[in-house]
């Protein structure tokens, strides 16, 4: 994460604080020689007129500064009330697995549960170990995505395959029938780009798509050509929806859809931004489409498609 440098703040607040001093002293030369210049000269000097608009043009810059100081002030604090949404969310999903780790084992090394009620305890065990992993995952990606210098490889790469494996994970995490999340093809799909970083793409939209969705869970993919030689697979569910206000901040570092949502789902704000950094590397697009809350959302990935062999 990169540290935000208060420089530029901090120069422009010292250059308004001169500016201020500088019409402080206009104004007094100005007034001081209308009271004891001739009382009958007509008019404005030469240098009242410059003293006048140099006024004009240091009031006018002033409130250009503070209006833009204020603005900046107010992003920043909303970085800051996201990052601290953020620490407190990768706190708990990094304890929660801990937790629970200490009290399976402190229960194994006190007694002597049977076969059966150990393998159950190895199996949360496990799941407590796999969302681990998947946390410290999206942390250590979102850190990867933002490094300009490595470029994303250019495979020919079978998006129905790709998108098969990711619904086949999801539907085994998620215990999902199979009728859950289904899969339409519609012609050549095949893209160029890197199939591990698509594979992180789809698996990211294929999660929220079900953890914003309510029972029963209903997500549609689609995938096929466009008229302009690309390819757009596209992620609908039926869940909460998003507020039309919120459509372009969702792919935000940190950003969650409204407070009532966290407290429901658990989530860190990285899983989107992932999304779009991802996308932008292969070259393609991706945007939110909503109704408005309860209404479902769409997420519709824009590839390049890959030249005929």
């Amino acid at each position: 994460m990169a540290r935000r440098s208060i420089g530029t703040p901090l120069t422009i607040g010292i250059v308004l604080a001169l500016l201020v001093l500088a019409l402080a002293v206009g104004w007094q030369v100005l007034v001081w020689s209308e009271q004891t210049g001739p009382a009958l000269t007509p008019g404005l000097s030469r240098l009242d007129w410059v003293l006048l608009i140099l006024g004009t043009v240091f009031f006018v810059l002033i409130m250009v500064g503070l209006v833009w100081l204020c603005a900046w002030l107010v992003r920043e604090m909303r970085v800051n009330q996201r990052q601290q949404a953020f620490l407190d969310a990768v706190t708990h999903e990094l304890k929660t697995p801990l937790a629970s780790f200490r009290l399976y084992l402190d229960t194994l090394g006190r007694h002597d549960p049977n076969p059966e009620r150990r393998r159950e305890f190895i199996q949360h065990m496990r799941e407590d170990l796999d969302r681990l992993d998947r946390t410290v995952d999206q942390v250590l990606t979102a850190a990867r995505t933002e490094e300009r210098e490595s470029a994303a490889m250019q495979e020919p790469i079978e998006l129905p395959s790709l998108l098969g494996d990711c619904i086949a994970r999801v539907r085994e995490r998620n215990q999902l029938p199979a009728q859950a999340v289904q899969l339409e093809t519609n012609g050549g799909s095949t893209v160029r780009g890197d199939s591990s970083e698509l594979g992180i793409v789809f698996n990211n939209l294929l999660e929220n798509a079900v953890k914003y969705s309510d029972e029963p869970v209903e997500v549609r993919v689609g995938v096929g050509p466009t008229p302009d030689g690309r390819v757009v697979v596209e992620i609908a569910d039926s869940g909460i929806g998003i507020p039309q206000r919120e459509l372009r901040k969702i792919f935000q570092r940190f950003y969650r859809v409204g407070r009532d949502v966290q407290r429901k789902v658990s989530g860190l704000g990285l899983g989107l931004f992932i999304v779009r950094n991802l996308v932008r590397r292969q070259g393609g697009q991706v945007v939110a489409l909503s109704e408005g809350a309860g209404r479902g959302s769409r997420f519709v990935v824009t590839l390049r498609a890959a030249p005929p062999a």
